[in-house]
């Protein structure tokens, strides 16, 4: 009688201690959210594949660390903050998530950026883009991942403006992020010696740019800029070329692209055409190692950038969760910025005080057909800027968060 007492004392103190070091988890579950669009403009460089991505990223975590218990959901922002935003609340509020990733569609990441720091809950960006995230409207709570408007312009935008195309004419997608790119990369045009001689908004998302491209063919400026993503890309470059832009001796800047969009387009619209990127299957690898086994569980895609960095930051917000023994939003996110980075995918960094994730950064030109050697070999690789001078200095960004 003595002994099964003991015995089941025991075994009380030892759920004890287990409950002990869960204490600190909400609901003995860490839940993320991914919040993206899963079936417009947007779909296919995150949607679904983001999904896939935060749930290989929990797996490779669980395979060398179990003391968590951790789910994965998944909804469509449809591009509309509103709608990102009541989607976070309940999610935040009613449904225990603890972190939401992805958020392309920088109006939604802006939204929800907000929505994590009132609720004190993490926010990790990978596909959301404007500069801004890390800038006026950073906050402790909030991670930005993969890319941003300043590294894209800084990137492609200077590299452009050195090899000749000093006159541009902006296409931007009429919200948030068209905004900040087309603000950031008139900038380094400008500072790098160039010209702006014209500017056109479209709707967001739009399918039909005919009246802008004339716009911009009539300008007679040697780069057309794209200042928006995805579908919007795809099509406006598809439309350029019925309308014989290039052939007219004007050329394209995708300012926005992604492996899914030279995809869609096919080497033979796409080639030649140059832009900035912080991720490619087959830079190294591990990249390679990596991207094949999310290619076997994708119908055979590769991962975009964008779906690579919600692989990585999830993985890093794991080991932070794990470390600072909490699922509170702005404890893990100071974690996440003391604990160096280190994953397959990005290789060795670090986040800053201002939510910046800092990496290397890669200036492609996509190959001609004769080039490739078989599907997705679509990049070859011009340029490669180091991490610190590959995103926005700190002091220069307004982020509240760091002191001056």
């Amino acid at each position: 009688m003595t002994f099964k007492r003991k015995l089941i004392s025991t075994a009380a103190m030892l759920a004890l201690s287990a409950g002990a070091a869960h204490a600190q988890i909400s609901g003995n579950v860490v839940k993320i959210g991914v919040l993206n669009d899963q079936s417009g403009t947007y779909a296919d460089l995150a949607g679904p594949g983001s999904t896939l991505a935060a749930k290989m990223a929990v797996e490779d975590f669980m395979a060398k660390d179990k003391s968590l218990k951790i789910e994965v959901v998944f909804a469509d922002h449809q591009n509309k903050p509103d709608v990102g935003s009541q989607i976070a609340r309940k999610w935040f509020d009613s449904d225990g998530v603890d972190v939401i990733v992805d958020l392309p569609t920088s109006s939604v990441a802006l939204a929800v950026n907000q929505v994590a720091k009132e609720k004190g809950k993490a926010a990790i960006i990978s596909t959301g883009a404007s500069s801004d995230l890390t800038g006026k409207a950073c906050t402790p709570n909030t991670v930005h991942w993969t890319y941003d408007t300043w590294q894209l312009a800084n990137g492609t935008g200077s590299a452009i403006v050195k090899t000749g195309g000093d006159t541009w004419f902006f296409l931007t997608a009429d919200y948030a992020f068209g905004h900040a790119l087309e603000r950031d990369t008139e900038a380094v045009v400008v500072k790098s010696g160039g010209k702006v001689l014209g500017k056109v908004r479209h709707p967001f998302p739009s399918s039909d740019f005919s009246s802008f491209l004339l716009q911009a063919q009539a300008s007679k400026a040697k780069i057309i800029g794209l200042a928006n993503a995805g579908a919007d890309t795809t099509n406006a470059i598809k439309q350029a070329a019925e309308f014989g832009i290039v052939k007219g001796g004007q050329n394209l800047a995708g300012l926005l692209v992604f492996l899914t969009d030279v995809h869609a387009l096919g080497l033979e619209k796409a080639q030649g055409l140059i832009f900035t990127e912080s991720f490619y299957w087959d830079l190294n690898d591990q990249t390679r190692a990596w991207s094949k086994r999310y290619a076997a569980r994708h119908g055979g895609k590769m991962p975009s950038m964008g779906q690579a960095g919600v692989y990585a930051g999830v993985l890093h917000y794991l080991k932070a969760v794990a470390a600072a023994k909490t699922d509170d939003g702005t404890k893990v996110v100071a974690k996440m910025k003391e604990l160096p980075t280190d994953d397959p995918l990005f290789g060795k960094g670090k986040i800053r005080a201002d939510g910046r994730k800092i990496h290397d950064s890669y200036l492609f030109e996509v190959k001609k057909p004769s080039e490739s050697k078989g599907p997705w070999d679509y990049y070859k690789l011009r340029a490669t800027v180091p991490a610190e001078q590959a995103f926005r200095p700190m002091e220069q960004g307004d982020c509240p968060l760091v002191k001056k």
